[in-house]
């Protein structure tokens, strides 16, 4: 039997988080007499493993309910960027073997250090506007990433990879746990939670090592 590689991250109150972190109450508790456990959780579209749909920077564009699912499953490539300091270039990912993939997984070093951290680190590895628009120019469907954002450190403020992005239709995925999947070829299937309208929403999603995919 195929081996599948869970690459999404567990949810919880200390998690790593952008802005206000998940809470959750218990409605009903078996210990207070209840038939069964049930609880309400009070979370962000953003969070743990999730997908920013292309409206999260473009009005009118696709939201998380309308995304083709050619996007989000389908062959995948992992990416070995584990070298880059702190912005993936154009030239990072021709060297890192990205030509020809229509949805690409970027494992950098954060799966290791800055994605293991309960809070936001002061540096991290992100895509770099060159790489966005490089991989817009070739007609990508989908990009992920091991840490809470796709964009580089030094571009929060105005966010030109989220827009590049958004604008070309690319679904982005971001708080991947790479961290024991190896480069390569995989199917890939990502289920964002469809939230009607939303700009974004939690996507569990699995690889699958399965022989012959060419991604």
């Amino acid at each position: 039997m195929t081996d599948v590689i869970d690459i999404n991250i567990p949810i919880h109150g200390e998690m790593l988080h952008w802005g206000r972190k998940p809470t959750y109450e218990m409605v009903e508790q078996m210990v207070d007499g209840f038939a069964s456990d049930v609880s309400r959780w009070l979370i962000g579209a953003h969070t743990g493993t999730h997908v920013d749909a292309p409206s999260h920077f473009v009005q009118g564009a696709a939201t998380v309910d309308t995304i083709a699912i050619d996007n989000v499953v389908g062959p995948v490539r992992v990416l070995d960027l584990r070298h880059v300091v702190e912005e993936i270039t154009a030239e990072d990912l021709e060297a890192a073997g990205a030509d020809g993939a229509k949805r690409v997984l970027f494992r950098t070093r954060n799966s290791t250090d800055a994605l293991t951290r309960p809070e936001k680190s002061e540096t991290w590895v992100g895509l770099g506007p060159s790489g966005a628009q490089w991989l817009a120019d070739r007609g990508v469907l989908f990009a992920g990433i091991d840490y809470m954002t796709m964009e580089a450190p030094a571009h929060t403020e105005k966010w030109p990879t989220h827009v590049i992005l958004c604008t070309a239709g690319i679904v982005i995925l971001e708080n991947a746990d790479l961290s024991s999947v190896e480069p390569g070829g995989y199917l890939m299937v990502c289920q964002p939670v469809p939230f009607v309208g939303r700009e974004a929403a939690p996507a569990p999603t699995v690889l699958l090592p399965l022989p012959g995919v060419d991604a």
